[in-house]
């Protein structure tokens, strides 16, 4: 895995490497939701544990609208049932990360753009607690800015993955910085952090959804790569990439789904339909991991295919280092 200077991957490059490597699917499957008077559930977290029981964060909300709440889910008899005695909150695609004893959820707010009073804007906010029941809000985002996401390091420091858009990083690129704390989070650190560069192609967009510590001490990064086709149609595919957090280097993007992957279902509109939302991922011993995603912006399914973080942690950082690769 090499992790110096690279080319810009395009979408319809990294297709073709997906196709030729034919990554198994090992099993898939549709989540099934109750009690959400017949909305849909999607954008889901994977499975984490809180006060010993396995449990998800999902996006709720009806078909025909983006107003959302996120609700904990377990699951009992293959259906997974909102706790109603964990919080309830005002936001979107919820994502969560284990910093200390803490757990830590986020997801996306959205508010009325102050100059166009017909849209909306968004912004990360951002929750820790010692469990769900805890939670409190600690910290808003800048403005504009999703994907914010956060990794305790092997040296107890946090390392925080943004994704500006606009002028620094157009549809959306990811960038990078370290903290020692929480307490130490500040917009003006995000808005500062310098870009993982040469990662999207112009006019294409990706970031971080789950970031994870690797036996290595490399950073395994799950995320999505985006872009539009003629139509207007969006395209969202899974992918992973390794980061070193001391050198800052990073390997090539791999895609690892495709929609035709998971089961068959609706899309929440007809330009939505080839949208994957990176959930999370849940690595087992046997070398396969479950992929947790949002489908097409109306459901949650996951699928079982050969643990992607395996052939990042067989990388020697040291020799690499000691070669300048």
């Amino acid at each position: 895995m090499g992790m110096g200077k690279r080319e810009v991957l395009t979408c319809d490059l990294l297709l073709q490497e997906f196709h030729v490597k034919q990554v198994p699917v090992l099993d898939r499957k549709k989540l099934t939701f109750s009690e959400v008077d017949g909305k849909d559930v999607y954008n889901i977290t994977a499975p984490f544990e809180d006060e010993g029981e396995q449990v998800v964060a999902g996006r709720v909300e009806s078909r025909d609208s983006e107003q959302s709440e996120v609700l904990f889910f377990t699951e009992k008899e293959g259906v997974w049932v909102p706790r109603r005695d964990r919080p309830v909150l005002n936001m979107q695609d919820p994502f969560v990360s284990k910093i200390g004893d803490e757990v830590v959820v986020g997801g996306v707010q959205t508010f009325p753009d102050p100059v166009h009073q017909d849209r909306l804007l968004w912004r990360t906010v951002l929750y820790r607690g010692r469990c769900l029941r805890e939670l409190r809000h600690f910290f808003v985002g800048p403005d504009g800015m999703k994907d914010i996401r956060l990794v305790e390091l092997k040296n107890g420091e946090i390392g925080v993955f943004t994704r500006p858009q606009g002028a620094k990083g157009g549809r959306g690129k990811i960038g990078f910085f370290r903290v020692s704390s929480l307490e130490e989070l500040r917009v003006d650190l995000i808005l500062d952090a310098p870009l993982l560069e040469e990662q999207f192609a112009d006019g294409e967009w990706g970031g971080v959804n789950e970031a994870r510590m690797l036996s290595n001490g490399l950073v395994g990064v799950l995320g999505h790569i985006a872009r539009f086709d003629e139509e207007g149609n969006r395209h969202y595919y899974p992918m992973v990439f390794a980061f070193d957090p001391e050198s800052g280097k990073y390997s090539d993007i791999e895609l690892i789904a495709v929609r035709a992957n998971f089961e068959p279902g609706p899309a929440k509109r007809e330009d939505l339909r080839d949208v994957v939302f990176s959930g999370g991922l849940v690595r087992f011993e046997d070398g396969n991991a479950a992929l947790y995603a949002g489908i097409s912006d109306a459901e949650a399914h996951y699928i079982i295919i050969p643990d992607p973080f395996l052939a990042y942690e067989g990388v020697n950082r040291r020799k690499k280092k000691k070669d300048g690769n």
